[in-house]
């Protein structure tokens, strides 16, 4: 099971997952699931008439406007960076948050390093599973190491040309 390190109140803390990522090919896993968003489109309907949370992993390549319609029904959506350097994923996690106004968890997974938490908490990530077996301390002193930010983000942080201003 990986770690999941996941933001309160802008505190980085180690919890437990409750939920199971599902593979296309694999049974259903009991409980609360992740799916990708081919499996969600086609099993979707009836786990969530079961009662279950649920959560979609997008790839990079799949645009978050697929999910428009479910976004109030699910509790997670998953963006995966295939590599550290794909930066699609913050494009998606931004429109979830300013577009579509999910309140949801945006969690992150595949290759994600620490060294792209102040990035990802700009953006609306509020969930990691890192790659590289940062602890919850690692990425807390990440969050903390730039005290500006240079423009409005949806994270709602007061850009440096503003502080002169005020």
């Amino acid at each position: 099971m990986p770690t999941l390190i996941e933001l309160h109140e802008g505190i980085a803390k180690t919890v437990p997952d409750a939920f199971t990522h599902v593979a296309d090919d694999e049974d259903m896993a009991t409980g609360d699931v992740i799916l990708s968003l081919a499996r969600f489109q086609s099993d979707g309907d009836r786990l969530l008439s079961e009662g279950r949370r649920i959560g979609v992993r997008l790839k990079s390549d799949e645009e978050v406007e697929a999910l428009a319609y479910d976004l109030p029904r699910l509790t997670l959506v998953a963006l995966e960076f295939p590599k550290h350097l794909d930066g699609r994923s913050y494009t998606n996690a931004r429109l979830l948050r300013e577009r579509f106004k999910f309140a949801g968890q945006i969690r992150a997974v595949g290759d994600v390093l620490r060294e792209q938490a102040p990035w990802m908490v700009r953006v609306g990530f509020d969930a990691y599973e890192p790659a590289d077996d940062a602890s919850a301390n690692e990425w807390q002193a990440a969050l903390n190491r730039y005290r500006h930010v240079y423009q409005r983000a949806a994270d709602g942080r007061v850009p440096a040309f503003a502080e002169r201003e005020g």
